[in-house]
């Protein structure tokens, strides 16, 4: 796609071509950061769960909550890399850096894990009546 800003590139939109691009990079994380992995597969489980019981509400909440957590550990994941990237030895200001995106992922995965706690005693509720 062509860059408005820097004029280079091709011309044209695409959506295809940022489908597979999306793919990919979500293949890529499951792949290689385990942090996405266990978190993908948990929140199948739990939507499975939800889906098969025509728990809607449920679904949707587990679905945003997911959704909110792989969108931040992936970010934290690339600027990781980024600054690894960029600075391959010790430094305070890339640390720093690297402590606040953990910090903003670290506070998604707490938002997930009440998330799938309350939706999984809700689901025990449900099985053990």
């Amino acid at each position: 796609m062509r860059n408005k800003f820097l004029g280079q590139g091709e011309a044209g939109y695409h959506p295809i071509r940022k489908i597979k691009v999306c793919l990919s990079g979500m293949r890529y994380a499951i792949r290689y950061d385990f942090s996405v992995a266990y978190k993908v597969y948990l929140s199948l489980l739990m939507l499975l769960a939800c889906f098969f019981l025509r728990q809607w509400i449920d679904f949707l909440l587990i679905m945003a909550a997911t959704g909110l957590v792989l969108i931040a550990e992936m970010f934290n994941s690339a600027i990781e890399a980024l600054c690894d990237f960029i600075e391959t030895k010790e430094n305070e200001k890339i640390k720093v850096i690297k402590d606040i995106s953990a910090a903003a992922a670290g506070i998604s995965i707490l938002l997930w894990a009440v998330v799938l706690v309350v939706e999984l005693s809700n689901l025990w509720k449900i099985f053990h009546t």
